[in-house]
């Protein structure tokens, strides 16, 4: 008899009698009754009855217990499921990490790339140079199937002004507008599943909110947030029903974290706020599930555009409940989650992935508080 299986089934009564319901696996297997019938795939039995788990079969009661445990125990499944990843430009950044854990579950993997850092990452995935990044958990490599060009500030061609387009680094590509983008991904494959949004851009970043213009205020809230609902908006007609939306967030939205300015605290409660909305809009029009999650601070490329992101990772080390480096794969495994069935009723929420540093008040490293 196999040593592991996904449950054990325990009768609570003085008849011997093991059942499993919908395919449950067991390693102990004492058959009483004719109407449970027993079969067998290699090694494991598989008993099926015709009363169900929970029910009283002439005072018998029928319940479940954990027992062993099998290797994939209660597994995140999105297999036959597509993927569109907003914002993968590096192999270091979340929106990586999750693409890696969507395609470890099953998920048939697309992204959207900046268009001015495509042609850089395009190259560096021809070449083999993220091959040691894109391994996953069975030793395979990721497979992204394809790469659009993607720049989310503009909806439709007409929205793009002259300068962008005669950019050098425009030079080359088409089609990279939000609207552009999803017929493409309507034309090549017909729908999609999910959606991601790993993208943020504040012009002012380094600027306090006091010193921040309104074009630099207004550029942040365009590309970090407002991106987010266009691409929802343009991507719903073509998401299948039961399909899941995930943005990534950041404490600064609700707390106030000096140097990360230019309106990007701004845009990050808008993101929260919008993700609300969105839940109720896309639940009712499509039955898409939207949620975000607020991810703690990351030595990505992209962030290292505030300045000081190592003393954030410092910070948050030192004083998040859980005293250990926060690993973007923990992010990764978190949107595997959220936009799997396992998460099924979880929409307009605000998940946090960073250590439980949100839910710290004070700074246990103050000197204040270590004297």
């Amino acid at each position: 008899m196999a040593a592991s299986a996904a449950a054990s089934v325990q009768m609570v009564a003085a008849r011997p009698c093991i059942s499993a319901s919908q395919g449950i696996l067991a390693t102990r297997v004492a058959v009483s009754r004719t109407d449970c019938m027993l079969s067998t795939t290699a090694t494991i039995p598989k008993i099926s009855c015709s009363w169900p788990l929970g029910s009283k079969r002439n005072g018998v009661l029928v319940r479940a217990i954990s027992g062993e445990s099998g290797p994939q125990g209660l597994p995140i499944d999105l297999r036959g499921k597509r993927a569109f990843i907003a914002g993968v430009a590096d192999d270091n950044g979340y929106g990586w990490a999750i693409a890696k854990a969507l395609a470890a579950a099953g998920a048939e993997i697309l992204v959207g790339t900046w268009v001015p850092a495509l042609n850089i990452f395009e190259t560096s995935l021809r070449r083999g140079k993220f091959d040691e990044s894109r391994k996953l958990p069975d030793g395979s490599l990721m497979d992204i199937v394809k790469v659009y060009p993607l720049d989310a500030v503009y909806d439709s061609p007409d929205d793009v002004p002259e300068d962008v387009k005669s950019n050098k680094r425009y030079a080359g590509s088409s089609n990279w507008t939000v609207k552009e983008v999803v017929e493409s991904v309507k034309n090549d494959f017909g729908s999609i599943d999910i959606l991601v949004h790993s993208l943020a851009n504040g012009p002012e970043v380094t600027k306090p909110l006091l010193e921040t213009s309104r074009r630099g205020y207004l550029a942040a809230i365009s590309a970090s947030s407002y991106s987010y609902v266009s691409l929802l908006q343009h991507f719903l007609p073509i998401m299948n029903p039961g399909g899941a939306s995930i943005s990534l967030t950041y404490i600064a939205s609700e707390r106030a974290i000096p140097g990360y300015g230019g309106g990007m605290s701004s845009a990050k409660a808008a993101l929260e706020s919008d993700t609300r909305v969105l839940a109720f809009e896309a639940g009712r029009k499509g039955k898409i599930r939207v949620n975000t999650i607020s991810a703690g601070p990351l030595g990505s490329r992209a962030a290292k555009a505030i300045g000081f992101i190592e003393k954030m990772i410092e910070y948050s080390y030192v004083n998040a409940p859980l005293q250990k480096e926060l690993l973007a794969d923990e992010v990764g495994n978190t949107a595997a989650f959220l936009v799997s069935s396992l998460a099924s009723a979880i929409t307009g929420s605000t998940v946090y992935v960073d250590n439980g540093l949100n839910t710290m008040g004070i700074a246990i490293d103050s000197p204040t508080i270590t004297s």
